[in-house]
Parts: structure tokens; sequence; C-alpha cells
């Protein structure tokens, strides 16, 4: 038989009739499901030096076990000596197995090693179903080999779910175990 990680496993036998109970879907195809998660860093000092682009990259493929990409600028900016074209951060978007996994590794291992960790602010979703959220150190991540990196940048997670409004998005994250902060 083959592999399935232990998110979806849960996803479909239990967050489905949770989330069928709360909100009264009569279809299931009705039920609110994450669709991806981007990993993005921006590395503004890349202006300067260009092996920063190639640490983010590196690092982001650690973390999320799939090769990341340098995005580039889109517009020239003198006040930052930036030029239309230069690469300035890396993303990387996962979908499937990879993004069940991620999101696993994320509550269960990196989440609780954050220095005094309460829960993720409710504040960071769009409107439509969209949550972000900002972590400030790569090193919470077991992945990341704390003697080589160079140095300490946050990245930006966003999870995209088919959810309309964002309490729908807030129940689906936190059935799949998002610990958000109580109020």
């Amino acid at each position: 038989m083959a592999y399935v990680p232990r998110l979806k496993k849960e996803y479909h036998e239990r967050v489905i009739d949770a989330l069928r109970e709360e909100f009264g879907y009569k279809n299931i195809m009705q039920v609110p499901r994450l669709q991806k998660i981007v990993v993005s860093r921006g590395v503004g000092a890349a202006v300067a030096d260009k092996k920063l682009i190639d640490h983010a990259v590196d690092e982001l493929t650690m973390i999320t076990g799939q090769k990341a990409v340098s995005t580039i600028s889109k517009k020239d900016v003198a006040a930052f000596k930036l030029r239309k074209g230069m690469p300035i951060g890396a993303k990387v978007t996962l979908r499937g197995e990879r993004m069940y996994e991620f999101m696993d590794r994320l509550v269960t291992s990196a989440l609780p090693r954050v220095r005094d960790f309460q829960g993720i602010k409710a504040s960071g979703f769009d409107g439509r179903g969209n949550y972000n959220l900002g972590v400030t150190e790569q090193i919470i991540f077991p992945e990341i080999n704390i003697d080589k990196i160079n140095r300490i940048n946050g990245m930006d997670i966003t999870f995209v779910t088919s959810a309309t409004t964002d309490t729908e998005a807030k129940s689906l994250l936190s059935e799949m175990g998002l610990p958000f902060k109580k109020k």
C-alpha cells in the first residue's frame, strides 16, 4: 500500500466530518480543503551580495524538501539601488503530499521550538479564506544546521484554502492542527 501522510489521512477521516457538522455542508465537495502552501523569503541585502540568494534557495529547499526558485524584481527602485530583473528573494510552492508533510513538520516540530510560544495570531487572514504566517527565524526548523547559516532570516508561509470565508478557513486550519492563540 502506498504511503499517505498523517495529516492527509486525518483530514479525510476526521476533519471533513467535523467541518460538515460545524457548517452544515450537504455535499462533501463543499468542505474547504488546503490547496497549497507557499513559503517565501525576501532577501533585500541580495542587491549587494548575490550569494545570499543561493543561501536562501538552499535553506528553503532543505526546509520544504522541494527545490526553491529565486524571485526577481519587477520594477526599478533607485532608492534601494534595485533594477528590474535582479534576484531579490526565494520561494517554493508545495502541493499534495509534500504540502501535508511540511504542515505536519511545522505544527509538530518547528512551531514548538519558537521561544515563548503562545500560539499564532488569528489576524493573518486576508478575507478570502487564506492565511499568512510570518516566522522570524529559520533556525526553528530541525533541518537547518545552526553552525552552517550565515545570518538569521525570517520567512512568510501562506496557506491557500478553498474556503470562501475566514471563519471557515480558521476552522479548517485549527482542525488540521495550527495552534491559534486563545482570546
